[in-house]
């Protein structure tokens, strides 16, 4: 970008007019007229909300998934896994569901809004037991019918009270006995103690995925998954030992640390996918040489994980935005010269903090969607072409699924922490926009806190899993560099791709400055990367931004309607001026921004706002959440009606 230019040549200038969509004097799309909600419905779900999505807009909006207040935590759980059930029952192919990423975190969009405890058990249920039980049971030695019509519930036992993001050194062991070619389960200590998978009481019978070291004839074969009956209706199978935990609040997952003493479990239990076999005569051989990646083998459906739980806190995010954006157009407060007052919408500071977390839902939806179509392209065919070396053509394609499952896996981590922290910040704003309506379980918002928190911490801490993705990026590994040389785009000076190219410059000075903190000389590989990781973090989220740039624009472009078309594209031009403000000084220092520009970034912000106003309600509209699932009496007209008294004072009739 030419440093020359001034503020006005880039930042939107206010609107010119007119009630349908044109260009301002600027350039900048003017969004007159009315926005078509179905569109922007249609943009958000990649034309697939029938596909994909209405099923569980209707099943999730029925009598047995609102909201009850009033429930013990036991009650809770068990209410927990009879929607769990209820659920099942709508799968017409529970199969097609756990093995097809876009439909089974589809329905984590939904299940998010509803219940944060159905969420973790249906994300323990169908992605890492089942997920991983199909996958790994390559020759169906195990019959999955009793886990597909839930009259068993799985779960899976991976994380130990002293291994969590390092549970590749877990203790606990399963030893091979050759004379009965059977495996015995032990924890041997303390810290090998599993910490909180749902073994508890709750829901009846249940099964586990149990991580555990094998030992066969003395040698650590390294850490793999194993099929072990946990609990039948009586309580914990004999060698089964359940603690419940403490109480998690705003959750009721029975979360429990459980261990083994000694259980004996059958050959079958051994769940060795293609990357290993134990041979009847007791002999260990795998084609994966490194004990670690083994267990990352073993442990695949982690990413498929992060997606579901991204999708699941990003569905309470667009609900809370629903309720908070409907109830701020209702909710009237007084107002200078006026003696019937306004709502609170009407004012900029409302409008700007909710205006700009919707384009946060937005841009993090985009995201979610790339992150799944790159995870459909890479994940099985890097496990088909592993094993095509040797063949000219193939060993070409098997290096092209290398590349771009570690492409996935490096977008899929990034957008994790992305969408689920923006989902947590979203969620606390639309609290705070609800005043002492936002505390009320029975509006919804305040409970989405805890189930959000859960998916910052599940399938690897979020923190871990950037500092992972950052080392992958800044040696080469998945992550390609926008070029450094990047001409600026082409068309009007105001063009939204303009605020992309800066956005893609700022990730540039991120990657050169967590190289240069890497090349720091230092004989302490910690003190090395203690230098760097700050930065490096850094990166990651200007990826993270900048791949949902990227997808917004996209998807701005394929609107048809010019109106609606003209709106999504400023509430991208909101979104990307939020996102480059904390920027603006190291932009500016080297060149990429004037001064003037930099001083026009809050005021920019403030004018597009008053111009997305007016179409905040259609903007929410489009999330196409349902009043039963949403269950907000002020998110809906006369919500002071929830109140009523029947016996109050002023129903009382004044005679005479």
């Amino acid at each position: 970008m030419n440093p020359a230019r001034t503020a006005a040549a880039w930042l939107p200038e206010g609107r010119t007019g007119g009630g349908t969509s044109e260009r301002t004097a600027d350039g900048a799309t003017d969004p007159g007229g009315a926005v078509r909600a179905e569109l922007l419905t249609e943009v958000l779900f990649d034309g697939r909300f029938d596909d994909l999505h209405r099923q569980w807009t209707e099943v999730l909006s029925r009598r047995l998934f609102r909201y009850q207040d009033g429930l013990s935590i036991p009650e809770r759980a068990e209410l927990a896994y009879t929607r769990l059930r209820a659920v099942n029952d709508e799968v017409d192919s529970v199969e097609e569901l756990v093995t097809a990423t876009d439909r089974l975190v589809a329905l984590h969009e939904w299940l998010g809004m509803v219940d944060g405890t159905l969420t973790t058990l249906a994300t323990v249920h169908y992605n890492l037991f089942l997920g991983s039980l199909l996958r790994l049971d390559r020759e169906h030695v195990i019959d999955p019918t009793p886990f597909t019509r839930l009259r068993e519930y799985g779960t899976v036992l991976i994380t130990e009270l002293g291994y969590g993001n390092n549970a590749a050194e877990l203790e606990t062991t399963a030893t091979h006995r050759p004379e009965t070619d059977d495996f015995v389960l032990h924890t041997p200590t303390a810290g090998a103690q599993k910490f909180m998978p749902n073994t508890g009481s709750a829901g009846g019978r249940k099964s586990g995925l149990v991580a555990a070291r094998l030992i066969v004839r003395g040698q650590d074969c390294g850490v793999f998954l194993f099929l072990v009956p946990l609990r039948d209706e009586r309580g914990p199978l004999p060698g089964i030992r359940v603690r419940p935990l403490s109480e998690i609040p705003g959750s009721a997952v029975d979360h429990a640390i459980t261990s083994f003493d000694r259980v004996v479990v059958p050959r079958t239990a051994l769940l060795a996918g293609d990357h290993a076999e134990l041979t009847a005569d007791g002999s260990f051989h795998s084609a994966v040489g490194s004990r670690r990646r083994r267990f990352l083998r073993s442990i695949q459906r982690v990413t498929t994980g992060k997606l579901c739980l991204s999708a699941a806190a990003l569905g309470g995010a667009r609900a809370a935005l629903t309720v908070a954006v409907r109830y701020g157009h209702r909710r009237h407060t007084f107002a200078p010269a006026s003696r019937t007052g306004v709502p609170v919408f009407a004012y900029r500071c409302h409008q700007t903090r909710l205006l700009g977390a919707v384009a946060r839902a937005y841009a993090a939806t985009f995201l979610l969607r790339e992150a799944v179509h790159a995870c459909g392209r890479g994940d099985d065919r890097v496990v088909a072409g592993s094993g095509a070396a040797g063949r000219g053509t193939r060993v070409e394609a098997a290096v092209v699924d290398v590349a771009e499952a570690a492409d996935a896996e490096v977008l899929v981590a990034a957008a994790k922490g992305w969408i689920t922290w923006q989902s947590r910040d979203i969620v606390t704003e639309c609290r705070e926009r609800c005043g002492a309506q936002g505390l009320l379980s029975a509006n919804r918002v305040v409970d989405l806190f805890a189930p959000i928190e859960s998916t910052i911490t599940a399938e690897g801490d979020n923190l871990v899993i950037w500092t992972k993705a950052a080392a992958d990026m800044l040696t080469g590994r998945g992550y390609r560099p926008p070029p450094s040389d990047r001409a600026a785009s082409a068309g009007p000076p105001t063009d939204s791709h303009h605020l992309l190219d800066l956005l893609v410059r700022h990730e540039s000075q991120c990657l050169q400055h967590a190289r240069s903190r890497l090349g720091l000389p230092s004989a302490d590989p910690l003190d090395r990367w203690n230098h760097t990781v700050n930065p490096a973090l850094e990166l990651v989220d200007a990826y993270a931004t900048r791949r949902a740039a990227e997808a917004y624009l996209a998807a701005v472009g394929r609107v048809g309607d010019a109106t609606t078309r003209g709106v999504l594209d400023q509430l991208f031009r909101l979104f990307a001026l939020q996102r480059l403000a904390p920027h603006a000084g190291t932009l500016l220092a080297d060149g990429h921004l004037t001064a003037e520009a930099v001083r026009e970034l809050r005021p920019a912000v403030d004018r597009i706002s008053a111009d997305l106003a007016p179409h905040a309600l259609a903007l929410v509209e489009a999330f196409a959440v349902p009043d039963g699932i949403l269950q907000a009496p002020i998110a809906t007209e006369g919500y002071a009606a929830a109140y009523d008294d029947p016996a109050g004072p002023w129903q009382a009739v004044v005679v005479g």
